[in-house]
């Protein structure tokens, strides 16, 4: 398997400042998206330190009318306690994301269903995996779910991205991006719609994945306090570590 860390997972933005402390990473096509626009420390602030981070990206988001600001920590290592206090008592979520990772061969036999088809997306069924996109992010509101859809439609035209769309009965209901690199495949947006849960589309979607690229490390990340996470362990995905991260949004 290869040496997986989070170095292997795909960012979506641009790097405008770089220092001894920290990458500051930024996408004007979708300011509303909180992982392509934050800071990332590359080792752990002092609260000094921090504060001026956040003063600093608080500013410049606000010249572009954004409304939140987040920062993800070095990976694996824990906060200090002074920081943990202060990011706990000035409004911010905190939470980890982990990294998984899983040879094909190494994935769970899944059975065939013909209930479900899986395609890849193509000029013929692009609008109809749009469609599922919108309606899976309308939770985060309309304004986010309008610029998503730009975003697949970006994502659509990148040759290092492949988008695949799960049918249940003829009905569209589930989704996953793959962001492939020389060694890896990184599973990215899976979503299962959901009155279809539980019916084993997620699986459907991985083993396609896998069988279609066999000779690559399947990675991805996966919050730490969701379900999936459990999935992805009974799956044979191995872990490979961990990165705090925290986010607070401003009411103005």
């Amino acid at each position: 398997m290869v040496q997986v860390t989070f170095e292997n997972i795909y960012t979506l933005g641009h790097l405008v400042v770089e220092n001894n402390q920290y990458k500051h990473i930024h996408y004007p096509q979708m300011l509303t998206r909180y992982d392509s626009n934050f800071i990332e420390f590359k080792k752990i602030p002092t609260l000094t330190e921090f504060k001026n981070a956040e003063s600093y990206l608080r500013s410049y988001h606000l010249k572009n009318n954004q409304k939140h600001v987040k920062f993800y920590f070095p990976a694996n290592e824990i906060l200090t306690g002074e920081l943990v206090d202060y990011i706990n008592h000035s409004g911010y979520e905190i939470s980890f994301i982990e990294l998984y990772a899983v040879q094909p061969n190494q994935f769970p036999l899944v059975k065939d269903n013909p209930d479900i088809e899986i395609h890849v997306v193509t000029d013929k069924n692009l609008e109809t995996f749009l469609k599922l996109q919108f309606q899976q992010d309308l939770e985060f509101g309309s304004k986010y779910a309008t610029e998503k859809i730009e975003l697949h439609k970006r994502n659509f035209e990148d040759q290092h991205i492949l988008q695949l769309l799960a049918f249940y009965q003829g009905t569209p209901a589930g989704s996953v991006d793959i962001i492939i690199s020389i060694e890896t495949a990184e599973i990215d947006n899976l979503v299962v719609s959901e009155s279809y849960q539980k019916k084993g589309i997620g699986s459907r979607l991985q083993k396609f994945v896998m069988e279609r690229f066999y000779n690559k490390t399947i990675i991805l990340v996966a919050n730490g306090d969701d379900t999936p996470r459990e999935m992805y362990k009974r799956q044979n995905y191995q872990y490979h570590g961990y990165k705090y991260q925290s986010q607070k949004v401003y009411e103005n």
